[in-house]
C-alpha cells in the first residue's frame, strides 16, 4: 500500500475541513467513470434536430455546432489570457492554440462549399429563416474580450459617435449592427431584434467589464513585447478578421450568387458587404500594423485567397 499517497488524500481533505474516511468509503461505491459519460457522447450525438428531410441539414446543424464548440475552446484560452499572470513562454503557447483554432475554422468551412448538396441546401434553408450564423454570441464575446469597443466600429459608424461615446453608445454602434440596422430608418431586422432581445445586456455587461482590461489592454501595458510574440497576436489578428470572413464571403458566394442570382441571406443582411472584412474593418491589434497594413485591411492577392 502507498502510505504516501493515503497520507496526501488525508492531508488534502482535512486542510477542507472534511473527514477523509467520508470521501474514501465514497470510492467503494463509486463506479467506474465512461468514455460516453465522461463525454456526454449521447446528449452530443442528440442535438441535431432538423427542420426538413433533406439529409445535407444534418451537416449544416453538426457544422455550427463544431463551430460553436471551436469557439468555446478559443474563450477559454482567451479568458486565460486576459485574467492570469502568464509568462511570455505560456502566451505563445496559447497564442499558437489560438491560431491552431481559427485555422481549424479556416479549413472547416470546406464542410459547408463541398460537403452538401448545393439545390438541397439552397431549399432547406429558407425553412431557418430569420435565423443566422449572424447571431452566434460566442462570436461577439470573443470580440469583446480581445479588443476595445472603439476598434469594432467601422469607419461610417466613428463618424455617427458623440465626442465622449458611452459604452451604450459604442454598442449601438458596433459594425456588425449595420448587417440588421437600417441606418436612415433605424429599421431593425428579426433577426436583430431577437438577437438584442437575448443577449444585448449580456454583451453589454461585458463591454463594461473588460473596459481596459481586454487582450488588446493587455498587451499595450506591457513592458516589452517578444518579437515571436508579436508575430503570433499579429497572425490571429489576421486569421480571424481577414482569412476567416474571407472564406465564409466566399462559401456564401458559392451557394448564394454562383449563377449570379444574389439570393438573400436568412438574416436578411447585405452579405457581400457585411461579411468583407474591407468593409468591417474589425482589427483586434490595430497598433500592430502598419499604415500601409491597416489601409490595405482585406485586400488580398489571388495566390493569397484562403
Amino acid at each position: 500500500m502507498n502510505t504516501e499517497l493515503i497520507e496526501q488524500i488525508y492531508s488534502k481533505y482535512e486542510a477542507l475541513g472534511e473527514n477523509p474516511e467520508s470521501y474514501l468509503k465514497g470510492l467503494l461505491t463509486a463506479q467506474p467513470i465512461t468514455y460516453w459519460d465522461y463525454v456526454e457522447t449521447d446528449t452530443l450525438l442528440s442535438l441535431q434536430k432538423p427542420r426538413t428531410a433533406y439529409k445535407d441539414e444534418a451537416i449544416f446543424i453538426m457544422y455550427h455546432q463544431v463551430t460553436e464548440l471551436t469557439l468555446k475552446m478559443m474563450l477559454h484560452e482567451i479568458k486565460q489570457l486576459t485574467t492570469d499572470q502568464l509568462s511570455d513562454k505560456e502566451w505563445i503557447n496559447k497564442m499558437e492554440r489560438l491560431n491552431r483554432y481559427t485555422s481549424l475554422l479556416i479549413t472547416s468551412f470546406d464542410i459547408m462549399k463541398s460537403g452538401m448538396n448545393y439545390d438541397d441546401y439552397n431549399t432547406f434553408r429558407y425553412t431557418l429563416t430569420p435565423a443566422s450564423g449572424f447571431q452566434s454570441v460566442q462570436f461577439r464575446m470573443i470580440e469583446l474580450y480581445c479588443t476595445p469597443l472603439v476598434n469594432l466600429v467601422n469607419e461610417q459608424g466613428k463618424m455617427r459617435l458623440s465626442a465622449n461615446p458611452t459604452i451604450e453608445e459604442y454598442m449601438d454602434n458596433l459594425y456588425w449592427k449595420d448587417a440588421g440596422c437600417n441606418r436612415n430608418t433605424g429599421k431593425k431586422s428579426l433577426t436583430l431584434q431577437a438577437f438584442e432581445n437575448r443577449y444585448q445586456e449580456q454583451l453589454t455587461s461585458l463591454a463594461y467589464k473588460m473596459e481596459e482590461h481586454t487582450l488588446s489592454d493587455k498587451i499595450k501595458k506591457r513592458a516589452s513585447l517578444p518579437a515571436e510574440l508579436k508575430e503570433k497576436l499579429r497572425e490571429f489578428d489576421y486569421l480571424y478578421n481577414i482569412q476567416w470572413p474571407l472564406v465564409h464571403l466566399q462559401t456564401a458566394q458559392h451557394y448564394l450568387d454562383s449563377k449570379h442570382e444574389n439570393k438573400a441571406a436568412t438574416g436578411g443582411s447585405e452579405w457581400k458587404k457585411y461579411l468583407h472584412p474591407k468593409y468591417q474593418q474589425r482589427k483586434f491589434f490595430p497598433d500592430l500594423w502598419t499604415k500601409d497594413e491597416k489601409n490595405s485591411w482585406g485586400i488580398v492577392s489571388k495566390n493569397e485567397q484562403p
